[in-house]
């Protein structure tokens, strides 16, 4: 039996990629239609949202949401992936660096910053992802890009390697979607002149779900814990109620009169609580984004 349409809040565990978690749901939900938003690398841990049925039509739109992070950040080493999968490049003793200039190098980084994704991020190039071009041997040139970072906070220093010539940080990171904690990891590293790479990385947040709300895939093998489409909507976007006519309308694709809501989705329910579609305000009139019914 297929499961309903809904969010899978999922905490993926080391070791898996994105893909094999939409695999795994893919299973128990019972249907290919599934998809996620926001890869996680596989040394990543956290929080993973899941669309199943209809909510796959969601995830384009949670993905431009912000994020948080814990990650451990080892100074004193550079590798050629930004983590700790990849291979040392460079070295430069970090350990006697002081608290207050690491956390002045990453106030630095902090605001909108253009940032050069690592060679091995998701990212297309000419149809294909970079990381599968830097397996390859050709690792491609990627462009800078404007990011947000609203927090990136260090704490807890402490020595690390071989007679302590490495020092380790944990850092907590508040970001827009498309930023790239691995990528703020090298650059705090370059700024301070020894390199940086992860350690660590736990996603915590991805817009209203956090890892309270998320399940192990253990759990979810035990029984599919699926966020009902219209609720999930409600958590992540502004509502507005409709009356029978307008549901009737927008789910035919017609526009509707403003509400004054600003830009951005606002999830359109119908009297009985159902998601009718997402719609945006613009050119003075509300128009559906995605339609979720009939």
């Amino acid at each position: 039996m297929t499961a309903a349409s809904g969010l899978v809040i999922v905490d993926k565990p080391s070791g898996w990629t994105s893909h094999d978690v939409v695999a795994k749901i893919r299973r128990l939900a019972g249907t290919r239609r599934v998809g996620h938003a926001g890869t996680l690398d596989p040394m990543a841990t956290g929080v993973l949202v899941v669309g199943v049925e209809k909510a796959t039509r969601l995830l384009g739109h949670l993905a431009l949401t912000e994020k948080e992070y814990l990650a451990t950040i080892r100074l004193g080493q550079a590798t050629d992936t930004g983590d700790a999968d990849g291979t040392v490049v460079s070295a430069a003793p970090a350990g006697e660096l002081a608290l207050d200039r690491v956390c002045a190098a990453a106030a630095a980084l902090t605001g909108q910053i253009q940032q050069v994704p690592t060679a091995v991020s998701a990212i297309k190039v000419g149809g294909r992802r970079a990381y599968q071009l830097a397996r390859e041997g050709a690792a491609p040139v990627l462009e800078a890009r404007a990011v947000t970072v609203d927090e990136f906070t260090i704490t807890d220093p402490r020595s690390a390697g071989p007679a302590g010539r490495l020092l380790d940080v944990t850092a907590t990171v508040r970001c827009s979607s498309g930023t790239y904690v691995r990528a703020l990891a090298r650059d705090l590293g370059e700024s301070l002149g020894v390199g940086g790479h992860l350690t660590m990385l736990r996603r915590t947040r991805v817009g209203p779900y956090d890892l309270s709300q998320a399940s192990g895939l253990d759990e979810l093998a035990a029984g599919l814990r699926v966020v009902p489409l219209a609720e999930a909507a409600a958590a992540a976007f502004p509502v507005r109620p409709l009356t029978g006519a307008e549901a009737d309308s927008l789910s035919h694709g017609a526009s509707l009169s403003p509400a004054g809501a600003g830009p951005g989705p606002v999830a359109a329910l119908a009297p009985d609580g159902t998601l009718v579609a997402l719609v945006e305000e613009r050119d003075g009139r509300a128009r559906p984004l995605a339609v979720f019914v009939p």
